[in-house]
């Protein structure tokens, strides 16, 4: 079906010969209700999306001038409990930030007050991407970092820090390296300054490390995976092929930074941890009741090709017809952070009422609700409005495990907690990186590591 159609002409003003307060572009702002009145989640509890807000056009056409930036009506139109949704101005760069590709000089990172009551803060860098910039400078996880460009960090609040020196469009900054002095508890700096370029296009592999490990009598699969990304499935079925092949008898996977990504890569992970569960039900979207209603309809219609598949299933190949090896574990370890989210988090919830899953780190964010990319289409064949590059990465259901389990807004509590420490995190992959030792001591239960 058109999930827009409607393309709102704004007559030309030629009477006014002074310059005039900004005004709304009426087409995108209706491209905006239109694709949230539709699919959005919470469609039903925010009253400016209810269906009758299109009844009288002349209201209608006011209500979408009211607020000029886009960006904004978007988020006047968001649910109070909506955490995730976004919108981007160019819908290229959307595209390429849910398949892992930005300007990236490979240096991942958190940021940290440096002490209780103040306002400087260090960035902590958390891994660098191999074959990056930031590799090739020697920046290093644990890496402090005080100042970029000569300027201090700092954070008072939203509105009032100079993060933009990091997380901004500079494409070539200085970072000043620091140290952490353990007895005054004071970063001090270190003199050091790398220069650091990003490179356009970057793409970042997300299987960031998977290596074999032995704990006592056992082999240990040990992969840290930092997104879901579908262009990477093949890399992601040979890792556990190879795992297959060397016989591991047990499987850690470190999702301590991944923030989720495709539903589908998670399905095939899960299907590959495990391996038995063929066809059965491995998550269950919930959609708002509007879109339930519709799908149920094609669902029990005569027409069997309009069916929506609203179940993802434990599978042994993917859509492409590639066969997906499975481990057949019963017990799989997960590391976490209150980093890791949505994919992340169904790959724990949904392969609970299936195998043991053992939770070892901090609690997770609670993401527990999945969105999809809304373009500005003018027809059904895909064609995408050319009078601006607008589009919404809006959350549209809430995604349950196989006994209807959803509910983790609070976020999915590890059996054994631990917190990361920006002055001791370890080498990923060591076996004496603390999450990981935990693992190990759990598998092995020889407290060695």
């Amino acid at each position: 079906e058109d999930r827009d159609d409607a393309i709102i002409n704004i007559p030309a003003d030629t009477s006014a010969s002074t310059p005039t307060e900004p005004v709304a572009n009426l087409e995108i702002n209706d491209f905006i209700w239109k694709g949230l009145n539709q699919y959005y989640l919470w469609q039903e509890e925010v009253d400016d999306l209810a269906d009758s807000k299109t009844t009288n056009a002349a209201e209608y056409n006011t209500f979408l001038g009211n607020v000029v930036d886009p960006s904004a009506f978007f988020g006047s139109l968001k649910h109070e409990k909506d955490r995730f949704s976004w919108i981007e101005k160019n819908y290229v760069e959307l595209q390429n930030q849910l398949a892992g590709i930005s300007a990236s000089n490979g240096m991942k990172f958190y940021f940290i007050r440096q002490c209780t009551n103040c306002n400087e803060v260090a960035a902590v860098v958390t891994y660098v991407l191999p074959e990056s910039d930031a590799a090739a400078k020697g920046i290093e996880r644990g890496n402090l970092i005080t100042s970029v460009n000569g300027r201090d960090l700092f954070y008072e609040n939203e509105d009032n820090n100079n993060f933009e020196l990091l997380y901004g469009d500079l494409m070539t900054y200085t970072v000043g390296l620091a140290s952490y002095n353990q007895d005054t508890q004071i970063f001090e700096s270190t003199g050091e300054s790398v220069v650091l370029d990003k490179v356009e296009n970057f793409q970042e592999n997300p299987i960031h490390k998977n290596i074999i490990l032995e704990a006592g009598d056992r082999s240990v699969g040990y992969l840290m995976y930092n997104q879901f990304v579908a262009s990477f499935d093949d890399q992601l079925i040979q890792v556990f092929s190879d795992f297959a092949s060397q016989n591991i008898t047990d499987l850690v996977i470190d999702l301590r930074y991944n923030g989720g990504g495709s539903v589908r890569t998670c399905a095939y992970l899960a299907s590959m941890i495990t391996g038995q569960f063929t066809d059965e039900i491995f998550a269950q979207q919930k959609w708002n009741s509007k879109l339930m209603t519709y799908f149920n309809n094609l669902n029990n219609n005569s027409d069997p090709d309009d069916d929506r598949e609203l179940n993802n299933y434990f599978t042994n190949t993917t859509v492409g017809g590639a066969s997906l090896p499975g481990l057949n574990l019963s017990t799989v370890y997960v590391l976490t952070t209150k980093r890791t989210a949505s994919a992340s988090e169904l790959l724990i919830n949904g392969l609970k009422p299936h195998i043991n899953v053992v939770q070892i780190g901090d609690t997770t964010v609670g993401k527990n609700v999945g969105s999809i990319t809304v373009y500005d289409y003018i027809d059904n064949n895909g064609t995408i409005n050319d009078t601006h590059d607008y589009a919404m990465q809006p959350i549209v259901l809430k995604i349950a495990n196989s006994e209807g389990i959803a509910d983790y807004l609070d976020g999915l509590v590890p059996n054994t907690a631990l917190k990361e420490y920006f002055n001791d995190l370890g080498v990923l992959g060591d076996p004496s990186e603390n999450f990981l030792a935990a693992a190990l001591n759990q598998i092995s239960g020889s407290g060695r590591y």
